[in-house]
């Protein structure tokens, strides 16, 4: 996934009882907030109206033909008042633009030894107003971490970066395609999931069965240049040198066959059924083909759980970085706070502080070592770490999930796989919540402080429902 640059429309509010100078700074504002955070911005030109603010329904109409013009690039909309703002014509705007994006709303602050009838702005109170119309328009909006920011402070470019996260998650969900690779494992009805509450949501499931993966594979050539390509990709990835050269020509092929039919069918992340058809009858772990595809912020989850890859997609979407599919796994010690989170392992390169190849010792004894290469194990580097889950409810007919924040640690442990101590404050509630509400034993990871974020995002303006476990 290729980090793409950002572009937001911009609406500048102005009111004609309020100073019209304060329109005019506060588009060149806005303007200079958004290129000092690398974000491009389109917006009215002073010649396509007063300030190129937007106050009547004239210039609502030319602003959102503007936006339909470059509505390609949109990837969110900032309203942004630095006075009262005409409430109808922001509104105007977004439901003539029929954008579908996310909305951050901002206000900046009056001064309070400057407030004469040249310098209020009353900004504070038309936040509300221009808010109470979005909702009566049935547009859904984000806020501003206080009720008024001025452009150049700290939380307000705070506020910038966790808005463009919450429009990544939103657009990289549009017209998402998943990957759902073999049949699901009959030990696991926990990952079960509905298409059709995805659909709804407008994510679609591609299914490709392993028969046909062996079936490509069975006639691709050891010498063929693709299987070559990706074999080089493979060596340069992760260290082989405890691997049998047949083991990681086959993982080349089963790389390249994965990656052709992920592009012809236009699929963007995949589940896969790790084990143990793949091991019996073909003869290696998918896990470093998957810890790659992860690694390059396209997630690959095992077991087939195609809700747990749209988790970690979406960290990865919101914090632009690797993203892991990871149990909870094991109580640490007696601290409430802290657990081992594993996995055996198909985790991303970016989450360890050592890493090799090996092979899969869970499963080695019941259908051979020799079977099983291809797992990329070490121990998870210490750092912050967001978390996230999301579950089809299909006796409810609604998508859920849960996220949270906590960090990874150094605690000792000594075990196999891909393994980490985490710790969480209260823990417990946590765990609890999880299993009075029927979730998952897998969990998205990430190296980020992007919980809010993704709650955002999904909440409200995927209108999923949300719980978000706040320290």
């Amino acid at each position: 996934m290729s980090i793409k640059k950002m572009t937001m429309g911009v609406i500048v509010g102005n009111r004609g009882f309020f100073p019209d100078q304060l329109a005019k700074t506060g588009r060149e504002e806005i303007m200079r907030a958004l290129a000092k955070a690398g974000i491009d911005g389109v917006v009215m030109s002073p010649e396509e109206s007063k300030h190129g603010a937007v106050e009547t329904h004239e210039e609502a109409k030319r602003c959102a033909a503007l936006f339909q013009k470059n509505r390609e690039r949109l990837d969110g909309v900032i309203v942004s008042l630095p006075n009262f703002g005409d409430e109808r014509a922001i509104a105007d705007t977004l439901r003539l633009a029929r954008l579908d994006v996310p909305v951050l709303v901002q206000a900046t602050p009056d001064e309070a030894a400057n407030m004469t009838i040249l310098h209020r702005r009353d900004s504070f109170c038309g936040k509300m107003s221009a808010c109470n119309n979005l909702r009566q328009y049935g547009i859904p909006y984000s806020l501003t971490t206080l009720h008024t920011e001025s452009l150049d402070s700290e939380v307000f470019e705070k506020d910038l970066a966790w808005f463009c996260a919450v429009c990544r998650v939103v657009n990289g969900f549009r017209n998402l395609r998943i990957g759902s690779i073999g049949a699901r494992p009959t030990a696991f009805n926990t990952v079960r999931y509905s298409e059709k509450l995805l659909e709804a949501s407008g994510i679609s499931t591609e299914t490709l069965d392993l028969s046909e993966v062996f079936g490509r594979i069975a006639r691709l050539k050891d010498d063929d240049a693709n299987v070559q390509a990706k074999l080089a990709e493979i060596h340069k990835y992760v260290s082989t040198s405890s691997v049998p050269a047949a083991a990681l020509i086959k993982m080349a092929k089963l790389g390249f066959v994965i990656d052709d039919w992920m592009k012809a069918t236009d699929v963007k992340i995949s589940a896969v059924q790790c084990w143990t058809s793949m091991e019996e009858y073909f003869g290696v772990v998918p896990c470093t083909v998957m810890s790659m595809m992860s690694n390059n912020l396209l997630p690959a989850a095992c077991e087939v759980d195609v809700c747990g890859t749209l988790s970690m997609y979406a960290l990865a979407l919101a914090s632009e970085t690797p993203s892991a599919l990871l149990d909870w796994n094991n109580n640490y010690g007696d601290d409430p706070n802290k657990a081992v989170c594993f996995h055996c392992s198909n985790l991303p390169k970016h989450f360890f502080q050592d890493v090799r190849m090996d092979f899969q010792e869970i499963i080695a004894g019941t259908v051979g070592k020799e079977n099983t290469f291809g797992t990329v194990v070490g121990r998870v580097k210490p750092g912050a770490m967001s978390y996230a889950r999301f579950s089809t409810d299909d006796t409810a007919g609604v998508i859920r999930g849960y996220v949270g924040e906590g960090e990874f640690t150094g605690d000792a442990l000594n075990t196999f796989g891909g393994v980490g101590v985490v710790q969480i404050p209260h823990l417990q509630k946590l765990l609890h919540y999880i299993c009075a509400n029927g979730f998952e034993h897998h969990v998205a990871a990430n190296f980020s402080s992007t919980a809010g974020a993704v709650h955002e995002a999904a909440e409200r303006y995927l209108g999923w429902q949300m719980h978000w476990h706040r320290n």
